[in-house]
């Protein structure tokens, strides 16, 4: 037998010098720290294009646009307002409709201005089964002419004009500090209207009714409320679309 044959094999380190030796493990290890970052890199390079592509997709996504795809408004039992009455109420349209939209408004104010136009176009397409009820709530922090139009309607409404003021007033919303050609276009006796400016003998009314509005959880103008026949009242808040308004009105018309 061989007398070398059990001896153990030498491994290419044997050859090597103690110094050698070193700085093989040294290189060895530098190699497998370098094999490490590089996967720890590319998992972080790859989770940032994932993020980013994240957060492309979230600031261009679309958004659902107001109007027909706007959330319909629902029911609020802290709703509360006075019963619409036939009588002292400005009521447009039948007084026996089913449904009354009561709208808290200020004449000076270009969002009601806008609403005045969807309220018009509701009463155009039902004609029978809707109403429309003013009441004022003049901002008058913002608004230093809307109280005094507030009051020349209710003037107006002496004359049984109160709804011909209302759309003159709208119609120059931007001029009301002068109320004369207003009351012109709406073919009030204008000695009796101003008679009934200055008297302030609605002062009260005016001041009641944005008291009312701001109880039912009015913050702003247009404020209204959509009232059924079981007393049922559904907020509607600011100038929203015809197509917002009659998208609520046939809930409750079917």
């Amino acid at each position: 037998m061989n007398g070398t044959s059990g001896a153990p094999k030498k491994s290419f380190l044997d050859n090597m010098t103690p110094m050698q030796v070193f700085a093989f493990g040294l290189i060895e290890g530098i190699l497998v720290l370098c094999t490490i970052g590089f996967f720890i890199l590319l998992g972080i390079v790859l989770d940032d294009g994932s993020s980013a592509a994240t957060a492309r997709t979230a600031r261009t996504a679309p958004t659902a646009p107001a109007g027909n795809n706007a959330p319909a408004p629902t029911p609020s039992a802290a709703v509360s307002i006075s019963a619409v009455d036939k009588e002292n109420d400005h009521i447009r349209g039948n007084v026996n409709a089913k449904i009354s939209i009561v709208e808290f408004s200020d004449f000076e104010c270009p969002f009601c201005q806008r609403f005045h136009e969807t309220m018009q176009q509701v009463i155009d397409t039902y004609p029978d089964d809707v109403n429309w009820v003013y009441r004022h709530f003049p901002l008058e922090s913002i608004h230093q002419n809307a109280r005094s139009a507030a009051i020349g309607s209710e003037c107006a409404a002496e004359q049984g004009k109160f709804w011909e003021f209302a759309d003159a007033a709208f119609e120059n919303y931007r001029t009301l500090a002068d109320l004369t050609p207003v009351a012109q276009q709406a073919g009030l006796n204008m000695n009796a209207f101003n008679t009934c400016l200055n008297s302030g003998k609605y002062d009260d009314v005016v001041t009641a009714d944005a008291t009312e509005a701001q109880r039912a959880g009015g913050r702003g103008t247009p404020y209204s409320i959509l009232v059924t026949e079981d007393g049922t009242m559904v907020p509607i808040n600011g100038a929203q679309p015809f197509e917002s308004v009659n998208a609520t009105l046939q809930q409750y018309l079917n």
